[in-house]
């Protein structure tokens, strides 16, 4: 059992098991990690599965795009309030304590959903309910998440385990919402709630078979939570390694990430129905699965051009999708361009997130973590928004049309401004109130080749 303040790493495997293993499968060498990466695949497949099952419910009881994206604000939402406190709360507290609570109340809230949609009595007030309560949970959840990966893996690993979670959850992204289309259109929507709720079980006990507790530094306790908090944003300010990529994270997800949206409008204007609806999503998966996979064993090749590059590609078949769906043309065809746009997106997001976590000092993980996860998780209950009301107004490629060119656009001028290729200072200053001081400033970006 590892000492609080230090780095959970599991014991080195006997050297016939490390060759055994593929650069790209590095971090499965951790015997928690394994543990954590098994159990969290069915319940990560049971949330896509609600994921489209909502989406569909509300859509066919409201017919409405503002309403339908009402769900994402519901659900993410609540980062832009609880996602930087949570920060300090993952710095301060045992990060697998963290998860443990807030994993059983997720299960709590999806059983209680799963049983009024299973006794056809659910209202929308309720699935508006349960959303927000879910996302209140993982804006808290989600830092002590990011950053527990270094106390099961260790450093020399935390790339690798960073690009398989992604690997991880875009592959759920495939298997939950055709498993889910299926259901709609055979069953309806109470079973994928039922399986979600049920899947949570798995991860509350892997949890407590873990070995990392994810302590936290011996002095966590001994500066207040806000002056705590100041000091990460103090950090994250002044390293641009870390704020362009944040920036730019923000602004993509904003304007290009709302397929959750977009998808059931898709489906229904290409008149594929439900089941369209989760080919339709897990074309998107089958995508973001290869980018994660390709992060995962080829991210240090890939580096800061990848990080600039990414989003172009990104953008371009993001238009490319608005321009097959104005034409309405066939499923088959739609299919491989959301599929392509699934790739550009995940490797975007995947070398976003290794960059920021290898950049990230261990005192400040947890703080600078929330800081990301807040952007990020917050551009999407705004992004919705801005998609439900495009979509109301121009239509759906419209809105697709629109998000594209602005994720073009944005990573144009990350491109002009070399935002992956500064150089870091040798020194970050603290804040001279706060006696917890940063050391020495992350690597230039270039050190680890930005994978």
């Amino acid at each position: 059992m590892p000492a609080a303040g230090s780095l959970s790493k599991s014991p080195a495997p006997p050297p016939s098991f490390r060759w055994q293993l593929p650069h790209g499968l590095a971090a499965f060498r951790h015997r928690d990690y394994r543990i954590l990466w098994s159990v969290q695949a069915g319940s990560l497949t049971g949330n896509w599965m609600q994921a489209l099952a909502q989406s569909w419910l509300v859509l066919t009881m409201t017919n409405s795009p503002v309403q339908l994206a009402l769900i994402n604000v519901c659900q993410f939402g609540p980062s832009l309030i609880f996602g930087l406190p949570a920060g300090v709360i993952a710095d301060r507290y045992s990060k697998r304590g963290v998860l443990l609570a807030t994993q059983a109340v997720s299960g709590l809230l999806t059983a209680l959903l799963a049983v009024v949609v299973a006794l056809g009595s659910v209202q929308l007030w309720q699935i508006y309910a349960t959303a927000l309560g879910l996302g209140i949970v993982g804006a808290i959840s989600n830092p002590a998440r990011q950053a527990y990966v270094v106390d099961v893996v260790g450093k020399d690993d935390l790339v690798n385990a960073v690009a398989l979670n992604s690997a991880l959850f875009n592959a759920s992204r495939v298997v939950g919402p055709a498993i889910a289309g299926v259901l709609l259109a055979q069953v309806g929507a109470a079973l994928c709630f039922v399986i979600n709720a049920v899947a949570y079980l798995p991860v509350v006990i892997g949890l407590t078979l873990l070995r990392a507790r994810g302590n936290p530094e011996p002095d966590a306790g001994d500066v207040s939570p806000w002056r705590r908090l100041r000091e990460g944003l103090a950090y994250v300010r002044r390293t641009p390694e870390i704020l362009r990529p944040i920036v730019m994270i923000g602004v993509i997800g904003t304007f290009g990430m709302n397929f959750s949206v977009w998808m059931p409008l898709l489906a229904v204007q290409l008149g594929t129905g439900a089941e369209g609806f989760g080919w339709l999503m897990s074309a998107l998966g089958v995508g973001s699965l290869i980018g994660a996979l390709g992060v995962a064993f080829f991210g240090r090749t890939l580096g800061g051009r990848g990080l600039l590059l990414a989003p172009v590609v990104f953008g371009l078949f993001e238009i490319g999708l608005a321009v097959l769906a104005g034409i309405r043309g066939p499923l088959m065809f739609v299919l491989p361009v959301a599929t392509l746009a699934g790739v550009a997106m995940s490797t975007t997001l995947s070398l976003t997130t290794t960059t920021i976590q290898s950049l990230i000092p261990n005192a400040l993980r947890g703080r600078v973590s929330s800081i990301f996860m807040t952007v990020f998780m917050g551009s999407v209950p705004l992004g919705a928004l801005i998609a439900g009301v495009t979509s109301s107004l121009v239509g759906t490629t419209g809105s697709i049309a629109f998000g594209g060119a602005v994720v073009l656009l944005v990573a144009v001028i990350a491109m002009a401004f070399g935002f992956a290729r500064a150089r870091a200072p040798d020194l970050v200053p603290a804040l001279p109130p706060i006696p917890v001081q940063v050391g020495s400033a992350p690597p230039r970006a270039g050190a680890r080749g930005n994978d």
